[in-house]
């Protein structure tokens, strides 16, 4: 499941993938003045510390990411 979401807007998650992806952590690229990056799924894992991990592991820098919890859809 989570590498047809990476890459992706959480706002355009189905019901089911949000379901299934219900307590997960994700990683958004931080906005700036000097970077308007697409708001996409970067890194999805249990923790934070995990999705840090990813983003190391594909070369990005943790520290340029905001971490948030996937919700149930209701």
């Amino acid at each position: 499941m989570t590498a047809e979401t990476i890459g992706r807007n959480p706002d355009e998650l189905s019901l089911e993938e949000r379901t299934k992806l219900a307590g997960k952590w994700i990683a958004l690229e931080i906005y700036t003045p000097e970077a308007l990056p697409l708001r996409r799924i970067e890194a999805i894992g249990d923790s934070v510390a995990e999705c840090a991990r990813i983003l190391k592991s594909r070369g990005l820098d943790p520290m340029k990411f905001e971490y948030s919890r996937l919700k149930n859809a209701y």
